[in-house]
């Protein structure tokens, strides 16, 4: 989740849900030459397999999960799941096929000596201060996941921020300020029996965690604000907790695997730190040589989140370069998932506080989207909040900052991720694209960026165009190695929806909406 530095300004914002779908930022100069963008996809050069995108179930869906009306529940959980269509023809939902579902550490059990003031942002947790488990704890929360099984969600994810109240080294869920992990040096061993007992009981249940996230942007303290669960660790101690939670997984005989670092910056992950020199080039640490990558139930990829590396351009593009180049250097065959991300005040073009509903944001995000597929080579893609009640650019669908009840909110973000969670299942792979223009990164982020998939099915070719300009583009669209009769657009922009449009024969330009997410289903 995002730091506390990020998300200080959510103390101001508690007062008001108001939706918002105006602009917060101008889009970039009309180019010179508007002509038809001429782009090749290769069909038979592949790169990177995609397992999916999804978002949390943090922390609003406690309350709305067991307190909401049910039809709204199921609204919700139509929109983030649902491949269906309406009786128009129309997407039901975006079709994540990943959800993450919050392990809590029982700071809601604490109430207000919990200090996290928030009550939206404590979390219940299953662990009993006499040792014992209640398993009717996290009922909200229960719910989604299972509404998101049922709706095909493939891909489940148990995370944890801290751990139990009952463990830590303050009693409290959230750091001292040390720098070091809030468990004491005996306890490395009962969080980790704690998380196998969970992850036990969810795959008894029929609902598995695939993986088991342990710890959550560990190079921040939180400590500062106390605004929500979170606990640092230094690498050495992740990779303690790692092992015995490996241990754990074996002696249980559980299906899951073990994600790790989720560092809270891509940077993290590849470069060394001096402000954070025992909790930065995590690579190296956890993944090098006698790292985690020895352990049997450590997954072979890192996790990491794209916050405050996002802007300018320059530094989005150059930092996923470096991972790349890096991920690659170290072992060809690990993945990158990028495992958390939502809009922060880290920029000048749009900041995080202020909802907005609108067409700007979703645009924002699918630059950094398309950077993290087609430049850091992200295997996976997640957003933070599925469910936001908060006055602020972090969630896909929005409600009412109400426990009991309210109204529901769609918005652009939500129908903008699944220009590619809708169509790109588990299994996809994202091919070659050829520009005749030969843009730079830096230079189509400004415009026109254009990407291209097979499906899951591996026959349908997926195109996404992600059109920054204030005025329609066209593209002259071919595909090499492959046959399509016609193109089917889906369009995401300031008056649509992901709605689909007529087909395009095949060899005939296709329009791209001005300030738009477009994207081309090949029709065989």
């Amino acid at each position: 989740m995002p730091s506390l530095l990020g998300l200080c300004v959510l103390a101001l914002l508690m007062g008001g849900c108001g939706a918002n779908g105006s602009s917060s930022a101008e889009g970039p100069e009309e180019p010179g030459d508007d002509g038809p963008l001429a782009v090749t996809v290769r069909w038979n050069e592949t790169h990177q397999t995609l397992r999916g995108f999804g978002a949390s179930d943090a922390w609003s869906t406690q309350f709305v999960g067991k307190n909401w009306p049910v039809e709204k529940r199921n609204q919700i959980a139509d929109w983030l799941f649902s491949r269906d269509t309406t009786d128009s023809g129309a997407p039901e939902g975006i079709g994540l096929s990943i959800w993450r579902f919050n392990i809590g550490a029982g700071s809601a059990g604490q109430g207000d000596a919990s200090g996290i003031e928030d009550p939206w942002r404590r979390a219940p947790g299953f662990l009993q201060s006499d040792g014992s488990y209640d398993w009717t704890k996290q009922q909200g929360q229960r719910w989604f996941l299972q509404a998101a099984q049922e709706r095909g969600v493939s891909t489940f994810i148990g995370f944890a921020n801290s751990p139990p109240v009952e463990y830590t080294a303050n009693g409290k869920a959230f750091g001292d300020g040390s720098g070091s992990a809030n468990l004491p040096d005996d306890r490395f061993d009962d969080f980790a029996q704690y998380l196998g007992r969970i992850a036990e009981h969810f795959e008894n249940k029929g609902l598995p965690f695939d993986y088991l996230s342990p710890v959550n942007e560990p190079q921040w303290n939180w400590s500062q604000g106390n605004n929500q669960e979170g606990s640092p660790y230094t690498n050495a101690e992740i990779a303690r907790l790692t092992e015995h939670l490996d241990q754990e997984i074996s002696e249980r005989g559980l299906s899951t695997e073990i994600e790790i670092p989720e560092a809270a910056q891509v940077n993290f992950l590849h470069s060394a730190s001096s402000e954070y020199p025992d909790r930065s080039d995590q690579l190296s640490a956890l993944f090098g040589e006698g790292g985690g990558r020895g352990l049997s139930n450590v997954a072979q990829k890192a996790a990491g989140h794209s916050y405050y590396t996002t802007w300018p351009i320059s530094d989005l593009v150059e930092e996923r370069e470096a991972l790349a180049e890096r991920m690659e250097a170290m072992d060809s065959s690990m993945e990158y998932w990028m495992s958390e991300y939502c809009i922060l005040a880290d920029n000048r073009e749009i900041e995080g506080e202020g909802r907005d509903l609108g067409i700007d944001p979703a645009l924002y995000v699918a630059r950094v989207l398309h950077m993290d597929l087609t430049v850091a080579n992200a295997s996976s893609w997640q957003w933070w909040l599925g469910v936001s009640p908060y006055d602020y650019k972090d969630g896909l669908v929005y409600i009412d900052h109400d426990q009991q009840n309210g109204s529901v909110y769609d918005s652009k973000l939500l129908w903008g991720l699944g220009n590619y969670s809708r169509f790109l299942q588990p299994g996809a792979e994202r091919v070659a694209v050829e520009r005749a223009d030969e843009a730079s990164p830096e230079e189509a982020a400004q415009g026109l960026m254009v990407s291209a998939y097979r499906a899951a099915d591996g026959e349908r070719p997926v195109v996404v165009a992600v059109n920054q300009e204030q005025s329609e583009r066209e593209l002259d669209l071919s595909l090499a190695g492959r046959d399509v009769s016609a193109w089917r657009p889906y369009v995401t922009s300031s008056d649509e929806d992901l709605a689909p449009q007529a087909e395009h024969p095949a060899g005939e330009t296709l329009p791209v909406p001005a300030r738009s997410i477009v994207t081309y289903v090949g029709v065989p």
